[in-house]
């Protein structure tokens, strides 16, 4: 009997030991559940590094400098000004030749040169203005009327590559203000390299890292202008020939004009 009743003894203490490790345990998990997440430092750091993409570009601009930085920026303003002005001229320089003809055509059957002077003086455009300087000297012959054709649209050539080489001059320009720079940032670092009298990463780096960032502005510069310079010399290159194909048309239609008037 003595046996059985210290069993039971021994059997109740390990019941209630194990009862009180089950408790023990869910108060840590309870505790660690009520404990907000520390983040890694890894994340703390990439969330403070994220800056929007103008804050980036501004804190570029002060490293690289504000004279030349300035200058470049200059450049690519002037430089964009001035493709948008020539962009918007040469759109408004467009004009459906094909009606153009037609409608000069019907003019000079139902009313004769001055109706198709009318119309080419309603009509906008370097090819209308061709038109019309062509058909004032239709009394003078067909020969004048040719050359007359041929040296306006020289003229009217001219004005459409206005102001071109001005975007050429800052597409060179860009790239030399940022490699000097370069050459600038370089003799800041020899600089700082001859007063501390020892070559250490730290002395340099500042030096370097501005000869980057102005040589890529100075670049990226010249490449959107660039861009913008080849697309407008497509947009006149295409104009011309609209001019000459439409100058040839309107020689035709006033020989077969002057033929019928014969």
């Amino acid at each position: 009997m003595k046996n059985l009743f210290a069993f039971l003894a021994v059997l109740g203490m390990l019941s209630f030991g194990a009862s009180n490790i089950a408790i023990a345990q869910e108060d840590v998990e309870t505790t660690e559940q009520a404990q907000p997440a520390t983040p890694s430092p890894v994340e703390v750091e990439t969330d403070e590094e994220a800056q929007p993409l103008h804050q980036e570009i501004k804190r570029i601009f002060i490293e690289g400098g504000a004279g030349f930085m300035g200058v470049v920026l200059l450049a690519l303003i002037f430089g964009l000004a001035i493709a948008i002005e020539r962009i918007l001229y040469l759109n408004f320089a467009t004009t459906n030749t094909e009606k153009l003809l037609l409608n000069v055509e019907e003019a000079l059957e139902n009313g004769g040169i001055e109706a198709a002077k009318e119309v080419c003086r309603d009509t906008r455009g370097p090819v209308a203005s061709i038109f019309y300087q062509g058909l004032s000297k239709f009394d003078e012959g067909i020969d004048v009327v040719e050359k007359s054709v041929v040296a306006y649209g020289g003229v009217q050539t001219g004005l459409l590559e206005k102001n071109m080489t001005w975007i050429s001059l800052f597409i060179s320009i860009a790239p030399m203000l940022g490699f000097m720079g370069t050459v600038i940032g370089m003799i800041a670092a020899f600089d700082s390299i001859e007063a501390a009298g020892d070559i250490s990463p730290s002395l340099v780096a500042g030096g370097i890292k501005v000869a980057l960032i102005t040589t890529v502005s100075g670049l990226v510069v010249a490449i959107i202008l660039q861009v913008f310079y080849n697309y407008i010399a497509s947009k006149i290159d295409s104009l011309v020939n609209t001019m000459e194909d439409a100058s040839i048309s309107l020689i035709d239609i006033l020989v077969k004009h002057n033929l019928k008037n014969k």
